[in-house]
This record gives structure tokens, C-alpha cells and sequence, in this order.
């Protein structure tokens, strides 16, 4: 039986992430360190101080690192409201990539690890960045075509590629790097800055959401000791697993919030603005897609609570992304709708940077291609589907 009842404890976290978001955060959506590539360090300082100072600061990580032990069912909860405003999980350390890489390492890493890689990340000290997706010719949505590699020298491994679309790279200080070894992938540990690492550029994309930015690096012979692979030698694909499948919802919670405050501007904007004679949230044309805002936005939430609660049953190796991969396909698809719509409804002023409609509608297109297009699922989806035809009895 699935079970959606909502703890004291998440509720009151729910209460206080959107009192903090809506009092704290968005008076701070214009401000001058929100730069083409995201937010600036200093800006990224500034607004996790306040979280610190709230007690919101990664809600999702155990206790032992300053969290609330959430599961994914109640992360999902918190998250919402956090992505009412684009800052929010920036301010509450929860954002793409810092919080996939930070489940990851508590999942599997080695004490020595956690200790070294993890806490100053969690204590916000730090970013971090996730090298996976390679330029063409590489592995992008397709794993296979790794062609990022790491030799075994000694007690050491050295790693040799390039890999773009990395986000958050520039300024980071921890990373953990892809890279074929023998006949499979490896994950590896490394601090940053290195002078092996280095960022060519950083890529000028629609969003500008994630400190950082999105950049193209190249790895020359970067060395790095065997203690530094995180899980098991040739495990990467496995490893990788335990954080995309989670990392799915998590960007389906907080680009949630983001869509339901478009949701909200939009729905004020048609309140008050006149045309023809009367508001046009009177007008069948506008109020109509209001509506399906509402619609969109309900089935999504509930979209997003059952595959939370699949991967609290079952964990995320059990996923192979049938039910993390059907929900990013729905749910980025929904919000994206209700983006679009919001947009439309505000006319000229939903283009423009006086609301943050235009930003959000940005984020939420990009987000239709981050950790997977649409279409990669559910080609994935159709031979999960074809494979079960197999033994399966004529319908």
C-alpha cells in the first residue's frame, strides 16, 4: 500500500522552507552576483549563511552532516518549496550537482572520503562537480562511448579526456570523474583546483541557475591515488546509478517549485491586468490554461511522490530508470507546459527580466535535456517494454 502521509517533521520543514524562501531568498532574485553562468560564490555564501542560521541547510542529509535524515518521499516535500524561487536551492545547498554528488558519497564512500570529500561540502565550504557527459564522440546520453580513460600506474591511476557540459566546474573543489579503465567505468575522487584539470571555457547556455555555469574541461594526465575511486574499480555504471535515478526526482522536486511559482506570478498577473472590457483571467482563452497549469502541476506532484516512494521502497539500483526515467519524461514535459503557458498568459511582460517567469521558463526548457532528453527515456522505456513482450502471453 503506498503510503503519502506527511510526518510533523516534514510538514513543519515544509512550513519553514517556504516562509524562509518567500522572506529571505526572493528578495535577492535581482541581485547585481547573479551572473551569466549563475550565482557567485559570494552570493552562493551569503544565502547558505541564512540557511545555516534557519536550520535548512541540506535537509536531505543525515544528521551526522547537518541534516534531517529525510527519505525521498519527504525530500520531495521540502524541495518544492524550496524551488519556488530559482535561489532557494542554492541558499538551502541542495542544488544539481552538489546534492547528487553529496547522496552519492554518503552512499558509497569510505569513511576517509566522507570525511575529506563530503563534510566541507555539505557544511557548504565548497562545490562540486560531476564529469561525466564527454564532448561529441563521447558518452552523453549514451554511457557506452566513454573515451575518457584512466591507466593503472603503480599504486596510482592517471586520467587523460575531455568531457563538457560539466556543471558547476569552475570554482569547484571536489570532483568525481568517469573514466574507462579496462573494460568498464571507474568513478574517481579528486580535488580541485588541479593543474591537470583544465576549463577550456564555460559554455553560454539559456539557464543560469547553478554556480558555475556549465564547462568544457580537459583532463591531462591528471594523477590520482587508488584510494580516491569511489565505490569499486570498474563499478562506475553501477555507482552512477545510485545517483541519476534519485538525481532524476530531485530535479523534477525543485523545478516544481519553480513551475508553480511561474504558476502563481501568472495567475496574479491575469488577476489584475484589464483587457477588453474585464481581467483576463475572465477570459475563457486565459483562464482555460490557467487551469490546465493546475492540472499539469497536480498530476506532477503526484508523479514525483509515487517515484520517491518507489525508490524509499526499493532503492535505486531496482530503478534501471523505469520509474525515475517515466517520471522526469512526465514531469519535465508537464512543467514545461506550465513554463510556456505562464509565459503566454503575461504576454510581453512574461519575456522580460521584471518577472521571473522568463528565467524560470529557461531553467525548466533545459531541464527537458538534463539527465536525460525525453526522448533517450523513453527509447529506454519502449525496450523494457518490448523485452517484457517476450514472456508475456497473447493479450
Amino acid at each position: 500500500m503506498i503510503d503519502y502521509h506527511r510526518s510533523a517533521l516534514e510538514l513543519e520543514l515544509e512550513a519553514r522552507t517556504q516562509a524562509f524562501i518567500r522572506d529571505r531568498i526572493i528578495p535577492y532574485e535581482h541581485d547585481p552576483r547573479i551572473l551569466e553562468h549563475g550565482p557567485s560564490d559570494a552570493l552562493r555564501v551569503e544565502l547558505q549563511a541564512l540557511a545555516r542560521e534557519a536550520g535548512l541547510l541540506v535537509p536531505h542529509l543525515p544528521q551526522a552532516y547537518g541534516g534531517q535524515g529525510l527519505n525521498h518521499r519527504q525530500t520531495a516535500t521540502v524541495f518544492r518549496a524550496a524551488g519556488y524561487s530559482l535561489l532557494g536551492p542554492v541558499a538551502m545547498n541542495i542544488m544539481a550537482p552538489d546534492e547528487g554528488n553529496m547522496y552519492l558519497m554518503d552512499q558509497v564512500g569510505t569513511p576517509e572520503q566522507k570525511a575529506h570529500f563530503l563534510r566541507p561540502l555539505a557544511a557548504g565550504e565548497t562545490r562540486s562537480a560531476f564529469f561525466m557527459t564527454e564532448p561529441d564522440g563521447g558518452a552523453g546520453s549514451d554511457p557506452s562511448l566513454l573515451a575518457t580513460t584512466a591507466r593503472r600506474d603503480g599504486n596510482h591511476w592517471v586520467i587523460s579526456g575531455r568531457k563538457w557540459l560539466i556543471t558547476g566546474a569552475e570554482g569547484a573543489g571536489v570532483g568525481i570523474v568517469m573514466a574507462k579503465t579496462e573494460t568498464a567505468a571507474t568513478l574517481f575522487l579528486i580535488d580541485l583546483p588541479h593543474p591537470g584539470v583544465v576549463i577550456e571555457r564555460v559554455l553560454h547556455t539559456i539557464d543560469r541557475t547553478m554556480p558555475g555555469g556549465h564547462a568544457v574541461v580537459r583532463f591531462d594526465d591528471v594523477r590520482v591515488n587508488a584510494d580516491q575511486i569511489l565505490g569499486e574499480v570498474e563499478g562506475g555504471f553501477t555507482a552512477a546509478q545510485i545517483r541519476l535515478a534519485p538525481a532524476r526526482l530531485t530535479h523534477c522536486m525543485r523545478w516544481w517549485g519553480a513551475a508553480n511559482r511561474a504558476h502563481a506570478v501568472a495567475t496574479d498577473y491575469a488577476y489584475h491586468r484589464q483587457g477588453f472590457g474585464k481581467p483576463l483571467i475572465d477570459h475563457e482563452g486565459v483562464g482555460f490554461m490557467l487551469v490546465d497549469n493546475e492540472i499539469d502541476l497536480h498530476q506532477a506532484m503526484l508523479t514525483i511522490d509515487h517515484a520517491a516512494w518507489v525508490l524509499d521502497q526499493h532503492g535505486p539500483l531496482r530503478d534501471d530508470t523505469a520509474v525515475s526515467g517515466r517520471a522526469k519524461v512526465a514531469v519535465s514535459e508537464a512543467l514545461f507546459r506550465v513554463a510556456d503557458r505562464c509565459v503566454q498568459i503575461m504576454g510581453g511582460a512574461g519575456v522580460t527580466g521584471d518577472s521571473p517567469v522568463q528565467q524560470i521558463f529557461r531553467d525548466i526548457r533545459a531541464f527537458r535535456i538534463y539527465d536525460g532528453p525525453t526522448e533517450v527515456h523513453k527509447w529506454s522505456i519502449a525496450k523494457r517494454i518490448k523485452a517484457g513482450l517476450r514472456d508475456r502471453k497473447p493479450a
